[in-house]
């Protein structure tokens, strides 16, 4: 469905997963899709904690519990 043939992150993975679309994540959160986009395919990529409480929030909302540390290394 979603990530069709892209290389993804552990966090793009997930979201693929949960059937979560960047564009639904990124008007929940308040994160540029921009930003997502980077999240979920650049496998190096750490967001700012910032960033991420936005987006820990935005998941929260929508029912999932979510961990920074199961998708990004620190």
């Amino acid at each position: 469905m979603f990530g069709l043939g892209k290389k993804r992150s552990k966090f793009g993975k997930w979201l693929d997963r949960k059937g979560i679309s960047q564009l639904d994540l990124s008007k929940k959160s308040k994160v540029s899709r921009n930003t997502i986009s980077e999240i979920c395919n650049e496998k190096e990529h750490n967001p700012r904690i910032s960033t991420w409480v936005k987006i820990e929030k935005a998941l929260k909302r929508m029912g999932y519990d979510v961990n920074r540390n199961d998708f990004f290394d620190m």
